[in-house]
């Protein structure tokens, strides 16, 4: 891991929040009896508090050896959704949470997961860790998780090319192995927001990954042995085969675990469709059988 690497990240990482952004933070971070949090996504880039934040709450060890217990070792992350009251208003946050050493496994590319170095390559903000040797850790671990990404972005994107082609081949392969529904050009949006920053990142992300490039003014050719070019098309071959059914796997344990669900989704249907249905002790309790009822009612709603 190169040294550069790990500045570029740290300083990103200080990127500093609103307080009622920070206030949630540490909330929910309090709740999940987390060591360190991280936020990310929509409304770091835009600010609007009237939108779902979402943070990452990275936690101990998991002890114990139940169902749940196993689950959490397994099928992370463990997601919720959190109501938090700072001051007069009230911030929703989707949040996700995994153990750190969990965290720190996964963002070097030692699972057959994606998501996890794919979303940390992207813009986050620490906003709070228990000590120095956790922020260090969680500093250390997104640097890898740009190093993972770049690496596989090397070997799936152009021969040569501006860094923004290497990372629009990344995020359409990515997205296509992880079961994700997104937009049409959703790989273009993170990239617009800041261009730049994408671009500073990749070769740093190279060398932290061991690969160097030739670099012909805007255009980058990264120079991977063809040993290690078979290694990671096989590594990523893997990743596409078994992506979609561990994704399936995590929906499934969602369905029966996500803490909060209920609110979350009424508060969504409210948002998208105007129809404000009340959070009964049923649709809170068990809702996936309360679905068709509720879908029932927003139709009956719309249509009078």
């Amino acid at each position: 891991m190169s040294e550069t690497l790990l500045s570029f990240v740290a300083d990103e990482l200080d990127t500093p929040v609103s307080a009622p952004i920070a206030a949630a933070a540490r909330e929910v971070t309090q709740r999940l009896g987390g060591i360190a949090v991280l936020f990310y996504g929509s409304v770091l880039r835009t600010g609007d508090l009237d939108g779902v934040l979402d943070f990452y709450v990275l936690t101990p060890k998991v002890t114990g050896w139940g169902l749940r217990a196993w689950a959490t070792r397994t099928l992370w992350p463990d997601v919720s959704f959190h109501e938090i009251s700072v001051g007069a208003r009230v911030i929703r946050a989707k949040v996700a949470a995994m153990p750190l050493d969990t965290f720190c496994r996964a963002v070097e590319g030692r699972t057959v997961d994606t998501t996890i170095w794919t979303r940390f390559a992207q813009p986050a903000a620490l906003i709070w860790a228990v000590d120095p040797l956790v922020r260090t850790r969680v500093v250390r671990a997104v640097a890898y998780a740009a190093a993972t990404a770049a690496r596989f972005a090397a070997v799936l994107g152009p021969q040569h090319g501006q860094p923004a082609a290497f990372w629009l081949a990344l995020f359409r392969q990515t997205y296509s192995a992880e079961l994700r529904v997104e937009a049409p050009g959703r790989e273009r949006q993170i990239l617009a927001f800041v261009p730049d920053r994408f671009d500073r990142l990749l070769p740093l992300a190279w060398q932290g990954a061991g690969i160097g490039h030739q670099r012909r003014g805007d255009d980058y050719a990264p120079m991977v042995a063809e040993r290690d070019m078979r290694a990671t098309l096989a590594a990523w071959w893997l990743r596409q085969r078994l992506g979609k059914w561990l994704n399936v796997a995590r929906l499934v344990k969602a369905a029966f675990t996500f803490e909060g669900a209920g609110r979350y989704g009424l508060w969504k249907l409210q948002r998208h469709t105007g129809v404000d249905l009340p959070l009964t002790r049923w649709r809170e309790r068990h809702p996936i059988l309360a679905a068709p009822g509720v879908m029932w009612r927003v139709w009956q709603t719309r249509a009078s």
